[in-house]
């Protein structure tokens, strides 16, 4: 069999295109040849290695440098679909990330416009033409054909037009007999509804042809085409945002569980929502304290917290006594208001031990569990060994360990063998993970099942008493602590403790820690949120042992020297400045110091000065490198899985940050209350670019009734400015308020409008918490809160409460979002 493929694209001196077939991980390089540094091609005579197709994609090299690759979310694909087929010519065009690429993501192909894929049928035909030809804008009950002139294209007839098949998401193909078609023919692509009485929906443009070249028997030439462009609005989504921890149910272990989530999932189809939204599900688990309930410090990249494991879904306690004693505790816990999460844990805990005594020999023997073991076991291993030693030496600080400071190559083997006494002891964590990862699969599965779009969030940092430090530490600065600058949330900024990342080291292997992360968290969910985006251009890095944020500086970052200080007119003090964490002839001018003394003390023109020279700095010197610095690492991070990508990108924000996020087709976070128009007190929802996610509070933030109470001349303001009203607001919010407040969010024209619980709750004042206080889930400035929100309803009566449901499906479908 030989294969041509032909590509125009215009290169430079010392350029030259190659041609990547995919094969499993790798890809396996074939170089094009040119005569004119636009028109590309290259042939392969060897035996394809596959009986159906193959995929590929285009990059550009320069020696043995790859300059440029074209976008690898939907690589092109090359069916061998005909009998006859002994020689393959193929037109290709170079593929960039689209403006529509979230169209691509498996949110849409797997969720919001599923449908099937198939591979094109076998033809029989001498002489065969292929048209390939990309339309994301179909949903998921219709299907695209071709219709054209002549008989074998239907003449123009509509119901004449002919099926084509979707082999790979949003790409469509068809097989045309080349004896049966007009040397030129034109055509248009429709798309069909699956009712066969629905008018068909035709391709916006001018009337497509081809001109057929000459061919041999035996020959098929494929071209693909441009895509397909239809009169469809934009897709518009609404959606909740809640802690699995906070969801109740009658049968619920006192926090939410991942049996929950589906019920969860439940509600959010009943009320035409599509979407539900999480926040980070991983272990935590280091103090056994009330201070593990905080999400964003998790031991493991990849384990699943045991809080989460659904006991409903697990075999039954066979002992009675103990059954008994259990349930009491599960339903005195389940009868608080909040979560005591000391008790709950330690709870679970000991029932899942119970259990493992029970049922641990014959998990571990199946072959669900083998299978589970063998594609997880590279993470699986480090963290239950991990959790044995934590345990065995009474904390998680594995520096305070009397030995174990690594694990061994040999004890890590030691652990994946049966028979082993070390896999014994921890056997108990892989027992416990299985369980979950099939509970949050079949969650995930679910939320497919019934449209709805699962979203996690992926915290910017790891504990420093975790996993991934203990067994990696190459990839962190353990003397560093990720943090923020101050903002609205904290004066003094903000100190998580994150040891901050050695991009260096994780540069080095394509940011494969990174890929490996993202790729597991895509077995659960189908969008992603990016905790702080703006750690991947720069962190706010305090060092250890400092405390306040007021002492960090932002890294990487372009220091100055004492010269360039000096030529802004600013007498070097090292009271305004900060030397840098690696070089100690480059300083940073401190954030916030304008209110202290050092600044305080200066002369008027100084203070104009450096206030121009601290403007420069934060606002603009460091834009180029911090673009250059993000789009070395979010390529790869944002094509490594096909969920699509949200991110926050609040607080101090660089120019450089919109012009990385629309490259790569990112979704922002548009709050109103937090305005990236430094111009304006509240942001306008009709300025809201489409590639966005609204919102009104986040889990850092004042619900929308705490917010309306908390500063009464700020929603008086907005009262009378944004919502155009008179008179003085009502106090407390009424909820025919904060019905009209969300209908406002989601008319905007965000692509998601993703509201908290306790907002979309705010409309219904029957149903909603009496005490407006008691919805909040964290406080940003206090570093010690507990985390132990829960809804104040069961689902079971959320799913009862049809007035409230009927007005949440009714603000939905009256703003166009589906």
């Amino acid at each position: 069999m030989r294969i041509n493929f032909h590509l125009e694209y215009q290169t430079t001196f010392g350029e030259e295109l190659v041609l990547n077939i995919l094969k499993d991980d790798t890809a396996e390089q074939h170089k094009m040849g040119t005569l004119d540094g636009l028109h590309w091609s290259t042939e392969l005579s060897k035996p394809v290695k596959t009986s159906t197709h193959i995929d590929y994609y285009y990059s550009v090299m320069r020696g043995d440098q790859q300059e440029r690759t074209e976008w690898l979310t939907e690589p092109h694909r090359l069916e061998f679909a005909a009998q006859k087929g002994a020689h393959y010519t193929v037109y290709d065009h170079w593929i960039d990330i689209p403006e529509d690429a979230y169209l691509y993501s498996s949110a849409f192909t797997e969720c919001v416009a599923a449908r099937k894929l198939d591979m094109s049928p076998q033809t029989t035909f001498g002489k065969t033409i292929r048209l390939k030809v990309r339309a994301p804008q179909l949903r998921n009950n219709e299907r695209l054909a071709i219709i054209g002139g002549g008989e074998a294209l239907g003449n123009w007839e509509a119901l004449r037009a002919i099926d084509m098949t979707e082999h790979e998401s949003n790409e469509w193909v068809v097989s045309l007999d080349a004896d049966t078609l007009p040397q030129t023919f034109e055509f248009k692509f429709v798309a069909l509804d699956e009712e066969v009485d629905v008018t068909p929906l035709w391709e916006n443009g001018m009337n497509r042809t081809v001109a057929l070249p000459p061919m041999e028997q035996g020959e098929v030439v494929v071209y693909e085409l441009s895509q397909a462009y239809f009169p469809v609005y934009p897709w518009k989504g609404a959606g909740t945002v809640i802690p699995i921890f906070s969801l109740r149910s009658e049968g619920s272990f006192g926090v939410g569980d991942f049996g929950d989530l589906k019920m969860m999932i439940d509600w959010c189809a009943k009320t035409r929502q599509r979407v539900l939204q999480v926040l980070p599900i991983n272990d935590t688990n280091i103090t056994k304290t009330w201070q593990d309930s905080y999400p964003y410090n998790s031991i493991s990249i990849y384990a699943l917290h045991p809080q989460y494991c659904d006991m409903r879904q697990l075999p039954e306690i066979k002992d009675q006594a103990k059954r008994e004693a259990f349930e009491k505790l599960r339903q005195e816990l389940n009868a608080l208001p909040q979560i005591d999460y000391e008790k709950m844990f330690a709870t679970k805990m000991d029932y899942l031990r119970e259990l493992y005594a029970q049922e641990g020999s014959k998990t571990l023997k199946s072959a669900a569990f083998k299978a589970f073991f063998e594609e997880n076991k590279e993470w699986l291993v480090p963290y239950a060994a991990f959790c044995h030693y934590r345990d065995i030496y009474g904390t998680a600080t594995f520096s305070e360990w009397p030995d174990h400071h690594d694990l061994p190559a040999e004890e890590r083997e030691a652990m994946t063998k049966p028979a082993t006494k070390i896999y014994k002891e921890v056997a108990f964590w892989y027992f416990v993970q299985f369980h979950l990862d099939a509970q949050m699969h079949a969650a995930h599965n679910y939320a497919r099942a019934h449209r709805v779009i699962l979203k996690g969030d992926i915290p910017i940092g790891i504990s420093r008493d975790g996993v991934e430090a203990w067994v990696e530490p190459k990839y962190f600065n353990l003397n560093g602590q990720a943090g923020a600058p101050p903002d609205a949330f904290s004066a003094d900024g903000q100190n998580w403790g994150f040891p901050t990342y050695n991009w260096d080291e994780m540069l080095k292997d394509g940011c494969q820690w990174w890929v490996r992360r993202f790729r597991k968290m895509a077995e659960y969910f189908d969008a992603y949120r990016i905790d702080h985006v703006l750690g991947f251009f720069r962190i706010w890095e305090i060092p250890v042992p400092e405390k306040s944020g007021l002492m960090g500086q932002f890294a990487p970052a372009l220091g100055m020297s004492r010269e360039e200080i000096e030529a802004y007119g600013v007498q070097f003090n090292e009271g305004l400045f900060l030397v840098d964490h690696k070089r100690n002839d480059r300083w940073h001018p401190r954030i916030a110091v304008q209110y202290q003394e050092a600044y305080t003390q200066l002369s008027e023109d100084q203070k104009t000065n450096f206030n121009n020279l601290y403007n420069d700095y934060f606002y603009r010197r460091n834009n180029q490198f911090w673009y250059t610095e993000a789009m070395k690492k979010l390529p790869r991070l944002t094509q490594a899985t096909r969920m699509l990508v949200c991110a926050e990108d609040l607080g101090m924000v660089p120019d450089c940050v919109p012009w990385v996020m629309n490259e790569l087709r990112i979704l922002s976070l548009e709050i109103q209350a937090m305005p990236k128009d430094p111009t304006t007190r509240f942001g306008k929802l009709s300025h809201n670019p489409y590639r966005s996610v609204d919102t009104i509070s986040t889990h850092d933030m004042a619900t929308l009734r705490q917010w309306w109470d908390e500063d009464e001349e700020r929603s008086q303001s907005y009262y009378n400015t944004t919502l155009r009203r008179g008179g003085p607001a009502p106090r407390p919010l009424p909820g025919w308020l904060a019905k009209d407040i969300v209908s406002r969010h989601l008319t905007c024209p965000s692509m998601l409008c993703l509201l908290s619980f306790q907002d979309w709750m705010s409309i219904d004042e029957k149903l909603r918490l009496p005490d407006e206080n008691a919805e909040r889930i964290n406080i940003p400035a206090n570093p010690r809160h507990y985390w132990r929100y829960r809804m104040h309803l069961s689902i079971e009566q959320l799913l009862a409460a049809d007035d409230l449901n009927n007005e949440i499906s009714t603000l939905i479908i009256q703003s166009g979002r589906k």
